[in-house]
């Protein structure tokens, strides 16, 4: 089975709903996954924007939220979660609005893409604190075992 990432709120490539981003609850979407390889210790989630603040001209990617050492029976977060409801063992890392937890889509102008990327990790890793997405990754370095992504899109002003 192959490891995937899935969404009710929306499929790949698809449009994210409002409630998700600055315009609306803020809130984060629901994910669920499947196909946790064999010899997973732990798992990353990281959600990015590569197209800020423009996507004619994007200058960096900004990093919306940070999860880190989910548990690989761990097979979902619901819509809404906060740090305080993470699942046991799970750390929240630091978004680009310099706080932990989910920080939705508020892209100035046009649509971006929102890619919702969850490694499976052959370690468990070391309590980093509130880590940046650059900290984990450094971390995660050769104990990916495998990843699956989740795009959306989103333009102020959908509904």
């Amino acid at each position: 089975m192959a490891f995937e990432l899935t969404s009710d709120s929306f499929h790949h490539e698809g449009k994210i709903p409002r409630k998700h981003t600055c315009e609306g609850g803020d809130q984060s979407p629901p994910l669920s996954w499947t196909g946790v390889p064999d010899g997973t210790k732990s798992l990353v989630l990281i959600v990015d924007d590569p197209d800020a603040p423009d996507p004619a001209a994007p200058r960096m990617t900004w990093v919306h939220w940070v999860v880190y050492n989910l548990s690989p029976t761990t097979s979902e977060l619901p819509a809404g979660m906060d740090d305080g409801a993470l699942p046991a063992g799970a750390r929240s890392g630091k978004n680009n609005w310099g706080r932990t937890g989910y920080g939705g889509p508020c892209p100035p102008i046009g649509r971006h893409r929102y890619f919702h990327k969850l490694y499976a990790l052959d370690t468990v890793l070391p309590d980093l604190g509130p880590a940046t997405k650059e900290v984990l990754e450094a971390k995660m370095a050769n104990h990916v075992l495998a990843q699956a992504t989740l795009m959306g899109t989103y333009q102020k002003g959908d509904r």
